[in-house]
């Protein structure tokens, strides 16, 4: 009998034990969602234009920003993900929790606030403020779309797994069900909410999220006498991999495929916030680039602090729970969390373990669906004011007009979400997140510094880049061996995987920025300089920016 077979009753009995407190977990997971729907139609009544639409009216202080930052990347890939990366692979798994953080770091000191002085909506504001618009902010609202679609697969995919858990839905038919209410939930949050209603929902969710990992946190200290050596010895003899769950090498380092592997998911993880555009978009809900500073000063204390209770959490799972039970409620370990919030809570069958299983489960909840919301946000408002009023439009749509576009944009990116959803369902997110990481480095980071840090660069050099990375990132996903040809992949049963990295970063990357100087020096365009200085000076100063 396999590991995972005889693991199963464990899991089946952690099922059987939540199913007595279904009538809990369903009320916890209701009051969440009409407490959200609530905070959504009111913020709708108070969304007049597109201003209110795709900016929330600038009227967010820092510190409300800071934590609608902080709920906006604090993604089921950091609930769900890590916890389990960690759970299973050990050190390993901490790669994840301290490359979102530094991540981090290197998006506020490059992109962040003179992104926030130059644009006015989208980032394809800022890259076609000197390039010629209608190429550009095409090329950025293409990009801006599949970076984002890539990022809500993984969201979907905790989605799927965590209401199953919960709800004892075995079935694939039922668990494509889940995917789908999430992607119905998401077009009505930002539909009828807007970027209001949106940072009001990632407001809500930060602080339960950071309430629910303190309480798991310092319950798995508790169990271990605050002791932190007894807590990794604990994980390590019960993972069964003794010494080497605490070094490198257990999941990548075994081969010289894996520790490419390794360096790429580094690159990819550290580069790739600074090209999110779910995250560059909430710098201009401020008001001025002072509360901009403000909200990132914010967003780091309440990162930095998770980050750190992630690895309580993920080596807290792996010391209380055996890997057998984790993958055999889900192959990638996407339930490590919620299966040791059961077990510290008193078990299967407890009233404590059910109470506090609904209760981090309807946290990670919330978490998804504030991500998704900020998501499709992102993506919808890029095809409307890029796509839709600078490029069909040619500028001459009105603000209803552009606003109504967003709308019917954030149906169609819900649908395709739902379908794509419910392929990743048994994908790890934690990884799934690193690929959408990637696309981002790849096709708009180096477009963005290009644009606010080199006189030279051209309009064919920011559609090279653009598409390049994007195109180059996407195909050495479709190639690797997260679609094909593993037990774990999204086809299993099919081989057609060339490429053996699962992280494009390593090629794509600096793909991405090759492509940008070189198309720039190929160019027969003379970058306009004028445009440039008053684009420095701009985003540095951030005079005249909206």
């Amino acid at each position: 009998m396999s590991a995972a077979h005889a693991a199963y009753p464990t899991v089946q009995l952690a099922a059987e034990g939540a199913s007595e407190h279904r009538p809990l977990i369903i009320t916890l997971f209701a009051c969440f969602v009409v407490a959200t729907l609530f905070i959504t139609v009111w913020a709708g009544r108070q969304t007049k234009d597109a201003a209110d639409f795709y900016a929330g009216g600038r009227q967010f202080t820092g510190f409300q920003n800071g934590l609608a930052v902080s709920g906006d990347y604090m993604s089921a890939a950091s609930f769900l993900g890590i916890a389990g990366a960690i759970a299973l692979f050990g050190y390993d798994g901490f790669l994840y929790s301290i490359g979102f953080l530094v991540a981090w770091l290197v998006a506020l000191l490059l992109v962040a606030e003179p992104l926030r002085n130059s644009g006015r909506y989208t980032m394809g504001d800022v890259l076609a403020y000197r390039m010629r618009q209608r190429p550009v902010r095409t090329a950025a609202g293409a990009s801006t779309i599949v970076v984002s679609i890539f990022y809500l697969l993984a969201q979907m995919a905790g989605a799927g797994v965590l209401v199953s858990l919960l709800l004892g839905i075995t079935s694939d038919g039922g668990k494509i069900a889940i995917v789908g209410l999430v992607g119905l939930l998401m077009i009505v949050y930002v539909t009828i909410g807007g970027m209001k209603g949106t940072t009001w929902v990632q407001m809500v969710k930060a602080v339960l999220l950071i309430a629910g990992t303190v309480l798991i946190t310092f319950l798995i200290l508790l169990k271990f006498h605050f002791n932190i050596s007894d807590l990794l010895g604990s994980a390590a003899e019960n993972s069964g991999k003794g010494k080497a769950f605490l070094e490198p090498g257990l999941k990548y380092g075994a081969t010289s495929i894996s520790k490419l592997d390794f360096i790429s998911l580094g690159i990819a993880l550290v580069l790739g916030t600074a090209g999110l555009p779910h995250i560059l978009i909430r710098f201009y809900t401020v008001p001025t680039a002072k509360a901009a500073r403000k909200s990132v000063n914010w967003a780091i204390g309440i990162i930095g602090a998770f980050y750190l209770m992630t690895i309580v959490l993920g080596f807290g799972a792996a010391a209380i729970l055996k890997p057998g039970d984790i993958i055999a409620s889900n192959k990638a370990g996407n339930t490590a969390a919620p299966l040791a919030a059961l077990e510290i809570g008193g078990g299967s069958g407890s009233t404590g373990g059910a109470i506090l299983l609904a209760v981090i489960s309807a946290v990670a909840f919330a978490t998804i669906l504030a991500v998704v919301a900020g998501l499709t946000l992102a993506s919808s408002s890029s095809f409307a004011h890029d796509i839709y009023a600078n490029v069909i439009r040619k500028g001459r749509a009105t603000e209803k007009e552009e606003v109504r576009a967003a709308k019917w944009a954030t149906v169609a990116i819900g649908i395709v979400s739902i379908g794509l959803g419910a392929l990743a369902r048994d994908l790890n997110v934690a990884g799934l997140v690193a690929l959408a990481f990637a696309v981002a480095a790849s096709a708009n980071l180096p477009t963005i510094l290009y644009s606010l840090f080199w006189k030279r660069f051209t309009t064919q050099g920011a559609l090279w880049s653009i598409y390049g990375g994007l195109a180059s990132s996407v195909l050495l996903v479709l190639f690797s061996p997260v679609v094909s040809s593993k037990p774990t992949s999204m086809f299993p049963d099919v081989d057609f995987a060339w490429f053996p990295l699962e992280n494009p970063g390593l090629i794509s990357i600096p793909l991405g920025f090759l492509l940008g100087w070189l198309g720039s020096l190929l160019s027969k365009e003379e970058p306009d300089k004028g445009k440039y200085a008053e684009l420095e000076v701009k985003s540095l100063t951030g005079v005249g920016a909206h």
